[in-house]
């Protein structure tokens, strides 16, 4: 993607909405009622901004929020893409530019994960202070535009360890318990083996999922603040393995949905703190 298609998928959504968003959320499998926590002014569908992908997964409505969360300008992807679909990575965080270039600071991203980490019960919310990316691809490979971003972006700390903290506090204050954690990116779609978990324990992953590293290595490349939240839908205990299924993943999900709302509003009510 080059950056006359980032700014015209920009320029379709301003056509839209006039404000500047502050933040860019995305959400994430069992997790879109969140959206109803969204003042939403306009809702644009993905087909109607040029260039944009087409949402095929479970729960995934495929609409561009925009509008107001605790008084805070906010743009908000209403369904993601996954490789799985077949996209590129590149593809897969090609709205994380658009997001860049309206103006957003920070991004949050929501999915839902697999609890790797044998002390996750299913329910729980992990904060995700790194990644191991095992998709085997990444969207910055290519061509750099160096007014995108820097050629070899620095990972050191790809995700905001203040917010992080804040993320941990708001969980305490309303009375549950979240963790940080280490996410893997995994390509999907089939649920990983028992020698995958058992590999997945060994180097020290906590959640695994098939989302979210492409748009935080693509939002670090633009140089964005990170917010990364994992709802443990299931335990991938090797030795104990239950069957899973789309279904029970996103209905786990959205069970644990007014947690991952309780951090997202607070994080947003205490953005200038």
């Amino acid at each position: 993607m080059d950056r006359s298609q980032i700014e015209q998928a920009r320029d379709a959504v301003n056509s839209s909405w006039d404000q500047q968003p502050r933040v860019g959320i995305i959400l994430g499998t069992g997790l879109t009622s969140f959206a109803n926590q969204i003042d939403v002014a306009v809702a644009i569908d993905y087909d109607q901004i040029p260039h944009f992908a087409r949402s095929t997964a479970l729960g995934h409505r495929g609409r561009l929020l925009c509008g107001f969360v605790e008084g805070v300008p906010v743009v908000t992807m209403d369904g993601r893409f996954h490789l799985y679909e077949g996209y590129t990575s590149e593809q897969i965080a090609f709205p994380v530019r658009v997001m860049k270039e309206l103006g957003i600071e920070l991004l949050i991203v929501s999915n839902a994960s697999g609890g790797v980490n044998p002390t996750l019960r299913s329910g729980d919310v992990v904060v995700i202070e790194d990644h191991i990316n095992l998709m085997f691809d990444n969207p910055l490979i290519g061509p750099n535009d160096d007014r995108l971003g820097e050629r070899f972006p620095d990972m050191l700390a790809p995700y905001d360890a203040e917010i992080n903290q804040r993320a941990l506090t708001l969980a305490r204050q309303h009375s549950f318990q979240a963790q940080l954690g280490v996410y893997a990116g995994m390509t999907g779609p089939n649920y990983e083996t028992r020698a995958e978990y058992r590999f997945l324990r060994t180097i020290g992953v906590d959640v695994v999922g098939m989302s979210t590293v492409p748009e935080v290595i693509v939002a670090r490349h633009a140089g964005l603040r990170v917010l990364a939240l994992s709802a443990v839908t299931n335990v991938c205990d090797p030795d104990q393995l239950t069957s899973t299924s789309g279904d029970a993943v996103v209905a786990a999900a959205e069970s644990t949905e007014p947690k991952m709302r309780d951090i997202v509003t607070g994080v947003l009510r205490t953005l200038d703190n």
